[in-house]
């Protein structure tokens, strides 16, 4: 089947590569879920798209507050206050189950456990656009994205020339700083952006009140030129070098809390794209990732030495799409990637493991009728360590004549690799470990009253995965196995807006999620130890309630209040004092942002975050932030 699907692409390559018809020109374009531009009215995918002026009127400091404040069914948990270790889980699933892409280069950790990644360093000012496909991704985006895909684009140079300053003062000793340059002309676009934030901090943990301070210099940059109306060359770097104080242990009488680690995060991706007609586009692009952390020693251990971890990965990829008309259209795409990991404990030397993946996939897009939009899609994917996997995926959008109404619905199946920590960790009983397998269903329906400046996004989603990879301690020994046992998420969420006149305007998110962990409930060996069937850090119940209110008379003044609410969820306890299930308490949670507009050049605001100063978690044990405050003002000249 691979051989045929191969030789489909290069058929194709060479037949309309010298085709110069093309029906008429590409509708408006809004979103890319399918590594393809196309209209939002088309898509049968949920998507959550945040724009470049969402991310101008948003004050958070990091990408995940930003995400986690303002888009329904997506679950944002972190071990204490800025630059701690943190995810995003999207419909239920834990973050292993996303695949995170900035400016289109797979930004997974193949050092960590579970290959996946966190969003800790993620900053907000260099970020013009979000798109966040949820459900399964797999046919597309390969191994991971069963829960969803999370498209990440930084800033592009626009027509001109543009300097761009912003700073931040707030609570905790924090300081925020960030400058960038960017322009474009006729046949060149650059952007360069340089960002310091620093804070004193917080204590990660809620057992002491010392300060664990974080430190991000980054760095992102991208330059496009073109050669031609045909051939263009795009190119885009970033680089996070950040110093993160952090807890490790619950307050105990040989705790020091004075654990650090230095970190760097990169990513790069240079990229030829040549379109021989316009209906034809070939990009043929080579990313890398490379992330490395060093922790010092522990203190008051006796141990000297320092444990260095870092993860590699190489990524060539050729992607094609063609337009045979303007209802039908084919993307396909080859890529090699090759992931590897080093790891120095107590600096005993260096340890090296690898894997690479070869990939081939097709996803056709039709209009079948007037009104019906459908996407058929396939995947195949060779693990050189853990065989073959393949996936689908089926799309259907139904548009009424009205345009203020779509019906949506997807299916599709996925699966995920074993990282190389859980190949290479595994009891010697076993032969080895294997990926994981899944399937996911979604219904729902969009729709706009637009005599009432309201609009309604609701969605039923159902998701299931097996052969479920977990560690567990055996022998004195932790060890990597694929469980028995079904793992499921299904539950509904609801996305509205409500414009009620040209000064008032809300919007409430909500999003239920029932789990099951069959993968710990039906093994007969753990299943004392775990009293609630819940997936961990999934609360039941969750909305957001973004009020936003203009102030008559003063123009350019504005007041948006934020209110998040959660209910209660399970979480496994601290290791240092029990394993047995413990519980995460409900939370309410007000934020409050003024914003003024001065002389159409400067935008000032002063934000107070958790209002009313409640306490709560969203890991066991850990600190979320307190009180605060954050006074910025932006300049665009």
């Amino acid at each position: 089947m691979k051989n045929k699907l191969i030789a489909l692409f290069l058929s194709i390559i060479l037949i309309f590569s010298f085709n110069q018809a093309f029906a008429a020109d590409v509708p408006i374009i809004v979103i890319a879920p399918s590594k393809k531009a196309q209209s939002v009215s088309t898509v049968g995918t949920t998507v959550t798209v945040l724009d470049e002026n969402f991310f101008k009127n948003s004050n958070k400091f990091f990408l995940g507050d930003a995400l986690a404040e303002n888009s329904t069914s997506i679950n944002f948990f972190q071990n204490g206050g800025h630059g701690q270790t943190s995810a995003i889980q999207l419909r239920g699933l834990p973050k292993r189950y996303s695949t995170v892409y900035v400016d289109g280069v797979k930004m997974s950790d193949p050092s960590s456990v579970s290959n996946d990644f966190d969003f800790n360093h993620i900053l907000t000012s260099q970020i013009s656009r979000v798109e966040i496909l949820k459900g399964n991704q797999s046919s597309v985006y390969g191994s991971g994205a069963i829960g969803g895909t999370i498209n990440i684009t930084t800033k592009k140079g626009e027509a001109g020339f543009q300097k761009n300053i912003q700073y931040n003062n707030a609570s905790h000793g924090t300081h925020n700083l960030s400058v960038a340059f960017s322009g474009a002309d006729e046949n060149d676009d650059f952007y360069i952006g340089l960002e310091r934030f620093h804070t004193d901090g917080m204590s990660a943990m809620t057992h002491n009140d010392e300060k664990d301070r974080y430190r991000n210099n980054s760095l992102v940059a991208n330059y496009g030129h073109a050669f031609s109306d045909k051939i263009k060359f795009e190119s885009n770097a970033r680089i996070a070098e950040t110093y993160n104080q952090y807890d490790k242990e619950v307050d105990t009488a040989t705790a020091t809390h004075s654990e650090e680690v230095d970190a760097v995060q990169s990513s790069s991706n240079i990229a030829l794209v040549y379109k021989p007609n316009q209906q034809f586009t070939n990009k043929l692009s080579l990313a890398n990732t490379y992330i490395k952390r060093v922790y010092a020693p522990t203190p008051l251990s006796g141990n000297t030495a320092k444990d260095n971890y870092f993860g590699g990965r190489y990524a060539l990829t050729y992607s094609g799409n063609y337009n045979f008309n303007l209802d039908n259209s084919i993307v396909f795409g080859l890529e090699r990637e090759d992931d590897q990991i080093g790891y120095n404990k107590n600096m005993s030397g260096m340890t090296y493991k690898d894997a690479y993946v070869t990939s081939s996939y097709i996803d056709y897009q039709s209009r079948v009728t007037k009104n019906i939009f459908t996407t058929l899609g396939a995947r195949f994917d060779e693990h050189s360590l853990s065989g073959n996997e393949d996936s689908h995926r089926a799309t259907l959008a139904y548009l009424f004549d009205d345009k203020t109404t779509k019906l949506k619905s997807s299916y599709g199946t996925g699966f995920r690799f074993p990282s190389l920590y859980e190949l290479h960790y595994v009891d010697s009983g076993f032969k080895s470990v294997y990926a994981e397998n899944s399937k996911s269903f979604d219904l729902g329906i969009e729709k706009s009253f637009l005599d009432l400046g309201l609009s309604i996004d609701v969605s039923y989603f159902d998701i299931k995965y097996h052969d479920t990879l977990e560690g567990w301690k055996g022998a004195g020994a932790w060890k990597t196995y694929n469980f028995p046992g079904e793992v499921k998420s299904r539950g509904l969420e609801l996305i509205s807006k409500w414009k009620k006149n040209d000064l008032l305007n809300f919007g409430f998110n909500y999003t239920y999620t029932s789990t099951y962990d069959g993968a710990e409930q039906d093994d007969p060996d753990k299943n004392t130890s775990y009293t609630n069937a819940q997936l961990v850090r999934v609360p039941r119940h969750l909305f957001n309630l973004t009020t936003n209110l203009k102030i008559p008379n003063y123009e350019g003044l504005n007041l948006t209040l934020n209110t998040k609410w959660s209910d209660k969820a399970r979480d496994y306890g601290n290791g240092n004092r029990t394993w047995s299930d413990e519980e995460l308490d409900d939370y309410l949670v007000n934020d409050l942002s003024i914003k003024y507009n001065l002389w159409n050049t400067y935008n000032l605001f002063f934000d107070i975050n958790n209002i009313f100063d409640a306490k709560y978690e969203t890991v066991r044990d850990y600190s979320q932030m307190d009180r605060s405050f954050n006074f910025g003002i932006r300049r665009v000249y």
